[in-house]
């Protein structure tokens, strides 16, 4: 049967770190395995969190020494890839029979990388991707990914691959994935906003694919306890907003916003190439006699030893 339960877990990281936060997705491990869910989704920066609002010291020409222990909490709240957490998330993905994208915060030796994790019932942690372009601030505290992390994995649900974030918003890497045959799509974010619903739908209808967006939620300042400069202390900060999205551009499930909880929708991947008859833009629509794309895969460490 091509027909398949896909979801998208809407959950925010815990205050308590990144302990409570595996602890609130293992929770969900019953829910997960009721709905029959062959794809979980889950929001960028999950484990590790999205630290909305901080600046990290940071002023344009110098850095104070509060920042830096800022950064230090923040280090010591991510997670090493593979480590217990991803065993722990491993062993979910056995126990359920899903296939999890989880977004999470992964140490790459004293640098940290936005990254969404692959997990695959029988292989485990599958695949990572980190976050190609960190935006705006997000420079300040995330290192830059490059081409060997753009993995699309063979699922009980479909071919899965996808995009952290604003990455969705580049052109170029939507076509690239495209290319590799990306049958549904998975865009954790923490982008809470009616112009991402928009973008979600635009992703579906221009790459002919499903999509599961995941968004963290998160409680206001006031009920944090924190100030937030600029916000409004009654406004949560991250208000959620996943959304599952069909070929064609029309929602089939959410979005779920104000509360966390497991987004589920039943797809049919069989419906791609009826999508993709008058529409396909890594196909007949991509006129390769004027236009090109080159993708450079090789890994680009900063360092190489040649013996």
């Amino acid at each position: 049967m091509t027909t398949k339960t896909i979801a998208a877990l809407q959950i925010g990281s815990s205050p308590e770190g990144k302990g409570r936060t595996l602890e609130n997705i293992l929770a969900y491990e019953s829910e997960i395995a009721a709905s029959g869910a062959s794809l979980v989704v889950m929001p960028e920066a999950l484990l590790g969190g999205y630290p909305k609002g901080e600046i990290f010291g940071t002023r344009l020409g110098y850095r104070l020494p509060e920042g830096r222990e800022a950064y230090a909490r923040y280090y010591e709240n991510a997670i090493d890839v593979p480590g217990p957490e991803t065993e722990a998330l491993a062993g979910l993905s056995q126990r359920t029979g899903a296939s999890l994208v989880v977004g999470a915060i992964e140490r790459g030796g004293n640098t940290l990388y936005c990254t969404a994790l692959f997990f695959e019932p029988a292989a485990g942690l599958a695949a990572k991707h980190r976050k190609l372009m960190p935006t705006g601030t997000e420079r300040l505290i995330w290192g830059q990914g490059d081409g060997s992390t753009l993995p699309v994995i063979d699922a009980a649900a479909g071919r899965i691959g996808g995009a952290i974030c604003w990455e969705n918003h580049m052109p170029l890497l939507r076509t690239a994935m495209y290319a590799k045959g990306v049958e549904i799509w998975c865009a954790p974010t923490v982008d809470e906003r009616d112009i991402w619903q928009c973008s979600m739908r635009h992703i579906a209808h221009e790459g002919r694919c499903f999509v599961v967006s995941a968004c963290q939620v998160q409680p206001s300042p006031a009920d944090l306890g924190v100030d937030v400069p600029g916000w409004d202390a009654a406004r949560p900060l991250i208000n959620g907003g996943s959304v599952i999205v069909g070929p064609m551009g029309d929602v089939l499930a959410g979005p779920l916003r104000g509360k966390a909880g497991l987004l589920t929708a039943q797809v049919d991947t069989d419906e791609l190439v009826r999508a993709r008859y008058d529409f396909d833009v890594v196909g007949h629509y991509s006129r390769p006699d004027i236009f090109s794309l080159t993708v450079d895969e090789r890994p680009r460490p900063p360092v190489r030893f040649v013996s």
